[in-house]
């Protein structure tokens, strides 16, 4: 059916630029880009006059549609396919009455729905990459220019080891470049669905897989079997952009935890009326990560809809494969407007690298702990340097002392290490492994695969 985001006003977690792809509209479009592609390949093959062709394919525009009426009697047919042929045929009939006799040749309901969505979700998807491109160049700006800004990691939400905040980046990279790539590969593989009445082609005798492959090439999708009632295409979509929501979650996530008070390390771009409190004047708070991290409690009750469409039983679904169509186009609305939110978060984000430095400060030196273990196991074995660290932590924890001041009275610490050697264990940039390395592996990656795909709309 042509459900239509009618009305952006009520969702703030809606794209428009994403409406614009599975609007009434939009649908209409591609059900029209699909009947004009059809007739085009039928007459190339000598199925129906080359004449019907280019009349069928003359009144394939959509603004001379009752988008309006379609839509009302979409409700009566549980499909918009029979009156937008219905109204096609009128179309065509009121120009050449042979030709009308050729509209739809052969074709049936779900083929025309069907790879209709898979056009839209072309276009979808290519929006998407575009701003996942977006995100990705903000990151790794933020990842070169903190590659060397000690933070603290934490685990658990308690404070782990020292890290930098550019590492932190190149990981929120990493994860946005590998669900571009499962869109981009999911773009590359989209599939015309054609198989006739109940996926035979009979009505095209034994000509129907030429026809579909001339079809499929015209429309850009790919020539596969009839998928009436395996929706693996459907739910492989519909994971990707949960993946997507997922990632774009963790991420607005990290962003919210840094910007609280207690931390302060991050804060999102201040504007007028931005991040305002109705009660509390001094607030400033992070409202596109906010907004990002509602649409990722969002999605994944999207995803459990659209998975529930199992039942599509026998050669077509009654019901399931019609409850498909909104739940697809409403994840690609949400994970859009999840990437424009992120994209407002990220764009122009104050980063506060005192914060940082007085957080990493702020256990007193405990927070090397593994490192100075770890120079101590190399002598003294694991489990013995474990338990003098352990107890050197307590005691530094009662005593309310630095780290470093108990170790240094520690006479075994001295023996094994020496001083010098307790001053490296206790330097967090001696202490930030492969890294570097690491960073710059994720750097290239983006430098030699970026996400939007060339002459995407």
């Amino acid at each position: 059916m042509i459900r239509v985001f009618d009305s952006l006003a009520d969702d703030y977690l809606c794209s428009a630029e994403l409406v614009a792809c599975f609007d009434a509209r939009a649908t209409l479009a591609r059900m029209l880009e699909f009947e004009a592609a059809l007739a085009k390949a039928q007459a190339q093959l000598g199925m129906i006059p080359q004449r019907a062709a280019e009349h069928i394919a003359t009144v394939c525009v959509v603004n001379l549609f009752d988008i309006e009426a379609i839509k009302r009697e979409t409700a009566a047919s549980s499909s918009a396919a029979i009156p937008v042929v219905n109204a096609l045929t009128a179309q065509v009939t009121t120009r050449d009455r042979e030709a009308g006799l050729y509209v739809h040749w052969g074709s049936s309901t779900q083929d025309v729905m069907d790879s209709a969505l898979m056009l839209q979700a072309r276009s979808g998807i290519d929006r998407l990459l575009a701003r996942l491109d977006r995100i990705a160049a903000i990151l790794a700006a933020l990842t070169r220019s903190h590659r060397e800004t000690l933070m603290v990691a934490r685990t658990l939400s308690q404070h782990a080891s020292p890290t930098t905040f550019g590492y932190k980046c190149a990981l929120w990279l990493e994860a946005t470049l590998s669900v571009g790539c499962e869109l981009q590969r999911q773009r590359a593989s989209l599939p015309l669905q054609f198989g006739g009445a109940a996926g035979t082609l009979a009505a095209y005798g034994t000509r129907g897989l030429e026809l579909r492959n001339l079809l499929a090439r015209d429309l850009g999708l790919v020539a596969v079997l009839p998928w009436h009632t395996d929706r693996s295409v459907v739910r492989a979509l519909a994971a990707a952009l949960a993946m997507s929501a997922a990632s774009a979650g963790k991420l607005a996530n990290d962003l919210i935890l840094m910007m609280q008070n207690e931390v302060a390390e991050l804060r999102e771009a201040a504007g007028v009326g931005r991040g305002a409190s109705t009660a509390l004047p001094h607030k400033r708070n992070p409202v596109a990560a906010m907004a990002v991290v509602a649409g990722a409690h969002r999605v994944p009750g999207q995803l459990a809809a659209l998975f529930s469409c199992f039942d599509h039983s026998h050669e077509r679904a009654s019901g399931a494969w019609h409850a498909e169509w909104q739940c697809l186009r409403e994840m690609f609305v949400t994970v859009g407007a999840m990437l424009e939110q992120l994209d407002s978060a990220l764009r122009g984000i104050e980063v506060d690298t005192q914060a940082m430095d007085a957080n990493l400060a702020r256990s007193g030196g405990l927070i090397m702990a593994e490192a100075v273990a770890m120079a101590l196991a190399a002598t003294l074995g694991r489990s013995a340097a474990q338990t003098l660290v352990k107890r050197a932590v307590t005691r530094a924890s009662v005593e309310v002392r630095l780290f470093y001041e108990v170790l240094k009275e520690d006479q075994t610490v001295i023996q094994h290490l020496g001083q010098d050697g307790l001053v490296r264990a206790m330097d967090p940039r001696a202490y930030l492994g492969s890294q570097g390395a690491m960073v710059e592996a994720v750097l290239t990656r983006y430098e030699h695969g970026r996400l939007s795909t060339p002459g995407a709309a």
